[in-house]
């Protein structure tokens, strides 16, 4: 309870600052009524869904909307916080209080103006995060994008030269709310025509149920060569409250059944060869392996069992920490990791070829995109579907196709 007046407070105190940009530009009281009107019904929904909610009871869609409503008012009035009481502080080490609180004389009136200009300025920059996510949540969570990258590699086997892989991470069927865009998103990933399909984790936000709505639409995924996947972390079913171990255990068999039903060939800490022309690759899968208190039930060691060490290798984990961790250092050389989890924290600024930032880069060294060390790749796809906020804000969701090319000796 007490969390919950700090809360309240702290909300009412940025709502009432944030208002007086709006009054200081507009003195429409019906516009005043709306804004405290839209205020109380996303902070009301708010307390509603969370007030006594606990995570091990699972995260509804509706839980989702109420946190994304809040964030949307919550963020641009921030943005009008920080401005408005920067220019308050400006104005008492400028002209002093004693001049700043007159009213009425010559000062007061040039104060009058500047704060007035202020607080348009404010006003439309706050306007610019406040559409960004209505955006991200009407239309953001399904902008699917296609991301296209070309690697190369001193000892890719000839016969695999141009080799396509498709990669998806982090579908979260829980989260749909729009079996149409899934479908688009399944057909588009069709339309790539790559030689194999790698899913890397996170099927589910708890539950196997969630995706039995939408088994038959993935069913449609096809490849020449096939569909491999791996567990995530929230494949585990460890984040909500069970009636008993055993059901938590049939709810991952579940799962399995799933995904063997859609025509993926799940790697638990185990490898594929793919051959063509009595050459090689190897599909190698670990279940999840990350740091910060979430599982680590990835075996490297076991998963390259009577692999050789000279065969081309493609590790499929999903939690891009595992990489730096144990993967780039290990005697065995993994030419292309394949990672997911991070969502690019699903917020975010991309401008391809130049610049790219979220904060989610303060928690994962390797967040988005292609990272190369020692030699090695790690491609950390920022996701398919999207969980807690039903939206995506300049991280878009991605499936990710990459072409393996061999080096020419000449290059």
């Amino acid at each position: 309870m007490i969390r919950w007046l700090i809360f309240l407070v702290i909300f009412g105190v940025i709502d009432l600052y944030a208002f007086q940009a709006l009054k200081t530009v507009t003195k429409n009281n019906w516009i005043h009524l709306v804004y405290w009107l839209i205020s109380l019904m996303v902070i009301g929904n708010f307390v509603y869904h969370y007030y006594g909610f606990s995570r091990s009871d699972g995260f509804s869609q509706s839980h989702g909307y109420a946190f994304a409503f809040l964030i949307t008012i919550m963020v641009p009035k921030l943005v009008l916080l920080t401005i408005m009481i920067g220019e308050d502080v400006w104005r008492v080490f400028s002209f002093g209080l004693k001049n700043d609180i007159r009213i009425g004389t010559e000062n007061g009136g040039s104060l009058d103006s500047r704060r007035r200009f202020l607080s348009q300025i404010a006003l439309s920059l706050a306007a610019i995060p406040f559409a960004s996510f209505l955006y991200g949540i009407s239309r953001g969570k399904y902008n699917f994008r296609v991301l296209n990258y070309t690697l190369y590699f001193d000892d890719l086997p000839d016969a695999f030269d141009g080799y396509r892989l498709t990669q998806i991470s982090d579908i979260h069927s829980g989260s749909f709310d729009n079996p149409s865009k899934v479908d688009y998103a399944i057909d588009l990933i069709n339309s790539q025509k790559s030689d194999v399909l790698l899913f890397t984790g996170d099927m589910v936000n708890n539950r196997a149920e969630e995706m039995e709505p939408y088994v038959e639409m993935f069913k449609k995924l096809e490849t020449k060569d096939g569909m491999y996947s791996i567990l995530g972390n929230h494949d585990y079913g460890d984040y909500i409250r069970w009636e008993s171990e055993d059901a938590k255990k049939k709810n991952l068999e579940d799962l399995k059944i799933i995904q063997k039903d859609i025509g993926f060939d799940l790697l638990l800490n185990e490898h594929r060869y793919i051959e063509r022309d009595g050459q090689r690759l190897a599909i190698v899968g670990v279940e999840n392996w990350g740091k910060g208190g979430f599982k680590k039930a990835g075996d490297l060691k076991k998963a390259v069992e009577s692999i050789d060490k000279d065969d081309f290798k493609i590790l499929l984990s999903h939690d891009p920490s595992h990489w730096e961790a144990e993967v780039v250092d290990d005697d065995y050389h993994f030419h292309l990791t394949l990672s997911g989890h991070t969502h690019g924290m699903q917020f975010g600024i991309e401008i391809p070829g130049l610049f790219k930032w979220s904060p989610v880069k303060w928690r994962y060294k390797q967040w988005a995109g292609i990272y190369e060390k020692f030699g090695q790749y790690i491609n950390v796809n920022r996701g398919f579907g999207y969980l807690a906020f039903p939206g995506r804000v300049g991280i878009w969701p991605e499936i990710s196709v990459i072409e393996l090319k061999k080096r020419s000796k000449e290059a």
